[in-house]
């Protein structure tokens, strides 16, 4: 200890005054931080008591708004039950006067029933008594007949066996005139209700169709961008048309139509296909006798794969997804064919739309009649390249690609030269007559078929003995009404001959047209 003092009284005072200073400053940085303590601790304690009194607050208030969310569905409830309570009451209210009504009722159908009652009671009581006057007459009557017979059998000198047999000839005789006028009604019946039945089945066959019919030339025409396009069309003197002509076998003609060119060809595929590839070019720009060419075979064969798309689209229109692919080539075929303007395409699946409807109108085979509809005119995608009809060729067809022998024979009847031998085979041949036969479904303008029927029935009018003429079934029948004193039943003969023969000499149209000949006996007297 003595050692250190010494030394410490060696130290500098500098040192000294630092370390005095130093503990001052650790003193004043206590006493900061003690001060800093008690104020955090102040203003900790007076957070505390602001959030406990917010706390309160907010308990206060999520208890005023309970209390007011519970009166709210008190209240709701109340008012549910009330309304319940008064739906509940009226009601009850209803059923109670429809008891009454029904008690009401019971009470006058009890009243009436004691009436009828007692009404049965006084008719069983006249019933006995007129009862027992029948028979009182009837044991007369009895006496009466043994009385006559025996009376007979002494004037006529016949027996009662005799007798009994001539009777009942004359009842036999009777029951056989009865027997056969109820035949003749019913055969009458029979007929009035297949016509209806018949008439209904059409009509509804044809009202659920809507088929348009597309006509058919002999012509397109190519819309160009410019009249500039012509003379690049045409080519250095004319060798590109030269070259077109050749690779489609279709005539194209450059006039002074504007902006436009026209393809004039018969065949309707190699129209199409010189149509589409005279688009292509114009749209290529490239046009010269090579590309030219190149184009139309590329088109033709598009046009194969196109026409087996658009035969398997009318298949499943048609509701035939089964249908073997050449044929649906074949079909996708007819939508360039026409009959009379008329689109074949079209045409047969209009003819297997009434068919199919008028088969399951009948309740036989549609699927069959259908089927056969659609391919009943099948021969005529290949009548222009092979020798026959196009019955022929389509029986051929349709057997070669598997199809059942129902099918072909409704098929191959539709023209009568075969004969039906089934339901469907005749509903073919109806469908395909509906679909030719209604006026506008052929190319015929209002004009010329109008006058087309006033000339026939003028013609009819115009023979010896006629009274009158109609044409009937848009122009496939003209029936005429003769004159009974002026024409006899082998004139009329002579007469449906005579007028069928001057249709054909003198008049256009298509398919065919039966002449009828109508003549009939009236015996006319008055009762005064």
């Amino acid at each position: 200890m003595n050692r250190l003092i010494p030394a410490i009284g060696v130290l500098p005072i500098g040192v000294l005054l630092v370390a005095i200073a130093a503990l001052i400053v650790v003193w004043a940085l206590w006493r900061a931080s003690r001060v800093a303590a008690r104020r955090l601790l102040a203003n900790a304690e007076k957070e505390a008591r602001r959030i406990r009194a917010r706390a309160e607050i907010d308990s206060q208030r999520v208890q005023k708004d309970g209390e007011i969310l519970v009166r709210e569905r008190l209240l709701a409830a109340r008012t549910e039950f009330e309304r319940e309570t008064r739906d509940h009451r009226i009601e009850l209210d209803g059923l109670g006067r429809e008891l009454d009504r029904r008690e009401r009722e019971l009470v006058g159908r009890v009243e009436e029933l004691a009436g009828r009652e007692a009404a049965l009671s006084r008719r069983d009581e006249t019933l006995g008594v007129r009862e027992s006057a029948i028979a009182e007459v009837e044991r007369r009557l009895d006496a009466a007949v043994a009385e006559q017979r025996t009376r007979l059998e002494q004037i006529s000198s016949m027996s009662t066996e005799q007798a009994k047999a001539e009777l009942m000839r004359a009842m036999e005789h009777d029951a056989r005139m009865e027997a056969a006028n109820m035949i003749r009604r019913i055969e009458e019946e029979a007929t009035e209700k297949a016509k209806d039945k018949a008439r209904r089945v059409i009509s509804m066959a044809i009202q659920r169709i809507a088929s348009e019919h597309v006509v058919e030339s002999t012509v397109s025409v190519v819309d160009l961008p410019s009249d500039e396009m012509k003379g690049r069309i045409i080519g250095r003197e004319g060798r590109n048309i030269r070259a077109f002509e050749q690779a489609t076998g279709v005539d194209l003609i450059v006039d002074d139509t504007p902006e436009a060119v026209i393809l004039s060809c018969f065949e309707p595929v190699r129209r199409e296909i010189a149509r589409l590839a005279l688009t292509n070019l114009i749209q290529d720009g490239r046009i010269h006798p090579g590309r030219i060419e190149e184009l139309v075979a590329k088109v033709q064969t598009e046009m194969d794969e196109k026409l087996l798309a658009d035969g398997e689209a009318a298949a499943l229109e048609a509701g035939i997804p089964d249908l073997h692919p050449e044929l649906q080539k074949l079909l996708g075929r007819l939508q360039f064919r026409s009959s009379f303007g008329q689109n074949v395409l079209k045409h047969s699946l209009e003819v297997s739309w009434l068919a199919h409807h008028m088969a399951a109108e009948l309740g036989v085979n549609a699927k069959v009649a259908g089927r056969a509809g659609l391919l009943h005119d099948i021969g005529k995608a290949v009548d222009r390249e092979m020798d026959g009809t196009h019955l022929e060729l389509g029986r051929d067809l349709l057997r070669r690609h598997g199809e059942s022998d129902l099918v072909i024979h409704a098929m191959e009847c539709h023209h009568g030269d075969v004969e039906p031998h089934s339901v469907e085979a005749v509903l073919v041949t109806a469908a395909d007559a509906l679909s030719a036969a209604r006026p506008g479904a052929r190319r015929e303008i209002l004009e010329s078929y109008i006058k087309r029927l006033d000339t026939l029935e003028k013609l009819a009018a115009d023979f010896k003995g006629v009274d009158k003429a109609f044409a009937i079934q848009a122009g496939r029948e003209l029936r005429i009404v003769v004159e009974s004193d002026k024409i006899s039943d082998e004139e009329a003969l002579w007469l449906a001959r005579d007028v069928a023969k001057k249709v054909e000499a003198e008049l256009t149209y298509p398919g065919q047209i039966k002449v009828t000949v109508i003549r009939e006996t009236r015996a006319v007297e008055y009762a005064r």
